[in-house]
């Protein structure tokens, strides 16, 4: 199973003036600096959790559907599936109804159901399916877990201070690590 990144989200779980004040910076000299470290830092937590902080859409490619009919997604949680289809074996998509899938969103990683019977078989023998799920917490900071947010700012102070050195990836602050293991 692949997952692609279809829509990022519209915004990050620190505001430009949040990460200033956490970072202490008081000049606009380093704004786009800091909103880049925000995204990166963003982006760790989101690959450390395999969890998507704020509301994303993304594709699950799959090439059959599962015997038990659950398919493991990874970001969660998932929140909806908003578009499915199957491929012929011409390649010509036919929608599926999403209705007939039921999401867990309490799962991590997350979980989609369906009836095995309800959906038509692939066509074609790699990449048959296409599901595109919404994902995340929320639209807002206010959305994502507490602590995962804290991981956020610990990874962009850590890279704001240390930034153009390199290192071991690992170099992040270890209580990450704590953070992020929900």
């Amino acid at each position: 199973m692949a997952a692609v990144l279809l829509v990022p989200p519209a915004r990050e779980p620190l505001t430009l003036a949040d990460a200033k004040a956490y970072l202490r910076v008081e000049h606009d000299d380093d704004d786009d600096l800091v909103a880049t470290l925000t995204s990166s830092a963003r982006a760790e937590v989101e690959a450390r959790t395999r969890r998507a902080l704020l509301t994303q859409r993304w594709r699950v490619v799959l090439d059959a559907w599962p015997a038990d009919g659950r398919i493991v997604v990874n970001p969660s949680p998932v929140r909806e599936v908003v578009a499915a289809r199957v491929y012929d074996e011409s390649g010509t998509p036919a929608a599926i109804d999403t209705q007939i899938f039921v999401v867990d969103p309490a799962a991590a990683p997350g979980i989609v159901s369906l009836p095995p019977w309800a959906a038509p078989m692939p066509g074609r023998m790699a990449a048959g399916i296409e599901i595109d799920i919404e994902c995340g917490y929320g639209d807002t900071a206010a959305d994502v877990p507490p602590p995962l947010v804290e991981a956020v700012r610990l990874l962009l102070a850590h890279a704001y201070e240390h930034r153009g050195l390199s290192g071991p990836a690992d170099a992040a602050p270890a209580r990450i690590a704590g953070l992020v293991a929900r």
